[in-house]
C-alpha cells in the first residue's frame, strides 16, 4: 500500500471518490447531447442508447477527475456501471482508469471478483495484464488495485496476491461490508465463538503477511464498512498490518466520527470512499436547471464535486484531529 499511502500523504486527504455513473447522477442533457454524434457512427439504431451513455459517462468522469485531481488521492470506478452498457461501457471503464492515472490519481478498480484456479488467474490479470511475467507487460485495465470476494477461500485469493506482487499493485478483500443484510452471513458465529467476518479478517492478515511494505501495511487490504464503527475499531486492532477501504460514508449514513476508529494511531491505515455524495453533489447545490446546456451542466457537476470533495476532506481531518 506504499503508493496509496504516499498519495494520501501528498494530498493530506484519506478519501477516495467512487466513479459510479448512472442516469440518476449524470445530467440528462449531457446524455442527450451525444445522440446525433453516436447515431452517425452506428449501423444499428438499437446500439445508440448504450453508446450514447458510454460517451456521456466518460465526459462526466473526466470532468470530475479534472475537478478533484490534487484534492483527493484516488478514485474507485465500479465496473458494474460500465459492464451494464456492454462493450462500449467496458471501453469507458478502461479509458476512465487510464485518464485518472494520467492525472496522478491512484485507481482502485471495484470489480469484486472471486473464483478459483485458471479463472481466478484470469481475473487477476486486472492487476497483472498480459504477459504479466515480462517487463513489458501490457496493462490493459490501468488499475492500481482491485476488490476481491473471499468466499472461495485461499484458492480464490492467491492468484490476486501473486499478480499484485509481480505488478507492484494491491487488492482489497471484502471483510465487513456496509450493506444492512451483510449480517446474515458475516456475523454468523463459528464453533470457537468468533464471528465469520473476524475469521476472514484473520485470513486477510495471513494472506498479506509476505508482502509487508515500508509503510507497515501489506498489499492485501480489507473492505470495512463505515456503518459498523465499533466492529471497525476492533478490526483495526485485530488487523494491524491491513489497510482499510471504508465504504458507507455519506449517502449510506456513515460519518467521519464513525470511521475515525478505523485509522491507526498515526492517522493512517484507511481510506474512506464517497460516491454519490461527490459525483451527485450537483443535484443538491441549487444551481441546476433542466433548461441549461450540457456544457453548463457539466461545469456544475465539476464545481459541485470539487466543493464536496473538499468538504469531505475537511470533515475527515477534523474527526481524525
Amino acid at each position: 500500500m506504499d503508493k496509496l499511502i504516499e498519495a494520501i500523504n501528498t494530498t493530506h486527504n484519506p478519501s477516495v471518490v467512487g466513479l459510479d455513473p448512472t442516469d440518476q447522477v449524470v445530467p440528462a442533457q449531457l446524455i442527450d447531447s451525444f445522440h446525433e454524434e453516436v447515431a452517425d457512427q452506428v449501423d444499428d439504431p438499437a446500439e445508440i442508447p448504450a453508446m450514447q451513455r458510454a460517451v456521456a459517462y466518460f465526459e462526466f468522469n473526466r470532468a470530475i477527475i479534472d475537478a478533484i485531481a490534487g484534492i483527493v488521492p484516488a478514485v474507485k470506478p465500479q465496473i458494474a456501471m460500465y459492464e451494464a452498457l456492454g462493450p462500449a461501457g467496458i471501453d469507458t471503464y478502461e479509458m476512465t482508469c487510464e485518464y485518472a492515472q494520467s492525472q496522478g490519481l491512484y485507481v482502485l478498480g471495484d470489480i469484486k471478483r472471486g473464483d478459483i484456479g485458471s479463472t481466478a488467474a484470469a481475473y487477476a490479470r486486472h492487476l497483472g495484464g498480459l504477459n504479466a511475467q515480462d517487463d513489458d507487460a501490457l496493462d490493459l485495465w490501468h488499475e492500481d488495485a482491485v476488490t476481491v470476494n473471499p468466499y472461495l477461500g485461499t484458492d480464490g485469493i492467491t492468484p490476486f496476491v501473486d499478480a499484485a506482487k509481480t505488478a507492484d499493485k494491491d487488492l482489497f478483500v471484502l471483510v465487513r461490508t456496509s450493506n444492512p443484510s451483510s449480517k446474515e452471513i458475516q456475523e454468523l458465529e463459528l464453533a470457537d465463538g468468533t464471528r465469520l467476518y473476524e475469521h476472514v479478517a484473520d485470513l486477510v492478515e495471513q494472506w498479506g503477511a509476505e508482502t509487508l511494505g515500508a509503510s507497515g501495511y501489506t498489499r492485501v487490504g480489507a473492505v470495512v464498512g463505515a456503518t459498523h464503527p465499533e466492529q471497525g475499531k476492533l478490526l483495526r486492532e485485530r488487523m494491524p498490518h491491513t489497510f482499510f477501504l471504508v465504504p458507507g460514508y455519506g449517502a449510506q449514513g456513515g460519518t467521519a466520527q464513525d470511521v475515525a476508529g478505523m485509522f491507526d494511531a498515526n492517522g493512517s491505515g484507511a481510506i474512506v470512499n464517497s460516491s454519490r455524495g461527490i459525483i451527485g453533489a450537483w443535484r443538491k447545490n441549487g444551481g441546476y436547471d433542466e433548461s441549461m446546456s450540457a456544457d453548463d451542466a457539466l461545469a456544475l457537476v465539476a464545481t459541485s464535486a470539487r466543493d464536496a470533495a473538499i468538504a469531505m476532506r475537511d470533515d475527515l481531518e477534523a474527526a481524525l484531529a
